[in-house]
């Protein structure tokens, strides 16, 4: 016996598959007239136990009620959602391993899962069109794999709701004051694994502004003196009235700069990886920005625009939701990139394309059933 999707038996079961999940059915995005079968069930040691399965009468494909939850194909599933909470405390992998008593690497890979959900999640919610607010933005430094590997990370943010649009990051050369010896280090690393673009920033930051800003966009754009940023705008292509304010004005309430010097204020708060001295850098820069990426969808969806009042989140107060979701609601379905599609600067993000000029293997994402 068939049944249509979206018509089903509360008595039967109370999930409903959405749609299939074989992405190259016809009824994977639109499920107008599709029928799925109920096919059986299994039992896995991990609640819930019984899991049922089912199987689409059009491609034939099997799949089960899990397949459509984050934890897909996961040994561990239990492990996601206090990862979440972990990774936003400021907490190390090695810290939350021997508070769940499992191996590093099982943290790392619960943080790249729950990156490319959250990637694909900020994707799915974020705004389109013409921003109705100014945007302030602006970089923050970080390292990987060592603090001759500099990073920069752009972020752009609303002036008004303090909403998170998006983020790149580029590589810098290390500067500042350095000892004899730190130089001639610097030179023979970059002698063997060669230098940053001079004009990275230039690119990343004008990539930034095509992920967020539509052609015929015309934008009050707030930054600081940065000399690339004019270069930037003019290669971005779209219309804005710029606003400079000197990186030397305090960084107040009162600063033009105040919404992205707090969000940089709580990257560093919350990510044990961004803190200034500290022994828990990112050894690559990818994971770098699968926690950037979680620590996004949190900013955004999660978190109140004032900690003391606990209003409304800057999705609400930008009107893209209506209310206040929670951890548990943001891992409650898995998010399909067949679904949802990636502009190119940040599909390398999800298949984990950045690579660290200090190790020669990238760890791209290639697996068949994780997210």
């Amino acid at each position: 016996m068939s049944q249509r999707g979206g018509i089903v038996s509360p008595r039967r079961r109370a999930f409903c598959p959405p749609f299939c999940p074989n992405s190259a059915c016809l009824f994977h995005v639109s499920t107008r007239g599709w029928r799925f079968h109920r096919k059986g069930h299994f039992q896995r040691r991990a609640p819930p136990h019984r899991i049922p399965r089912y199987r689409c009468t059009h491609c034939g494909r099997s799949f089960s009620s899990q397949t459509f939850h984050p934890t897909y194909w996961q040994k561990r599933p239990e492990l996601l959602l206090p990862c979440f909470h972990r990774l936003l405390g400021c907490s190390a992998y090695r810290q939350i391993a021997r508070e769940f008593a499992v191996s590093p690497t099982t943290i790392q890979r619960q943080l790249e899962r729950l990156g490319r959900h959250c990637l694909l999640f900020h994707e799915r919610h974020r705004p389109r069109g013409q921003p109705r607010e100014a945007l302030v933005l602006d970089g923050f430094e970080s390292f990987e794999h060592s603090q001759y590997w500099i990073s920069e990370f752009h972020t752009l943010v609303g002036a008004e709701s303090h909403y998170s649009y998006a983020f790149t990051d580029s590589e810098r050369r290390r500067s500042g004051r350095m000892r004899p010896d730190q130089k001639r280090k610097r030179a023979r690393l970059e002698r063997r694994y060669g230098r940053p673009h001079p004009r990275a920033v230039e690119d990343e930051v004008s990539a930034l502004l095509a992920l967020t800003l539509s052609p015929g966009a015309h934008v009050t754009l707030r930054t600081d003196d940065h000399r690339a940023y004019p270069r930037a705008l003019r290669r971005s292509g779209r219309r804005f009235t710029h606003q400079v304010t000197p990186s030397t004005t305090p960084r107040t309430p009162h600063n033009p700069l105040f919404p992205v010097n707090l969000l940089h204020g709580l990257i560093r708060h919350t990510s044990a990886n961004h803190k200034r001295e500290t022994i828990a850098f990112s050894k690559r820069r990818q994971h770098s920005a699968y926690r950037l990426a979680i620590f996004q969808v949190w900013r955004n969806y999660l978190k109140s625009f004032s900690e003391k009042r606990r209003d409304a989140t800057p999705a609400q107060r930008l009107g893209i939701l209506t209310r206040k979701l929670t951890v548990q609601a943001c891992l409650a379905e898995r998010q399909f990139p067949s679904r949802i599609p990636l502009p190119e600067r940040l599909a390398r993000y999800y298949r984990g394309e950045m690579p660290t000029r200090a190790l020669s293997r990238i760890q791209t994402h290639c697996l068949r059933y994780a997210q």
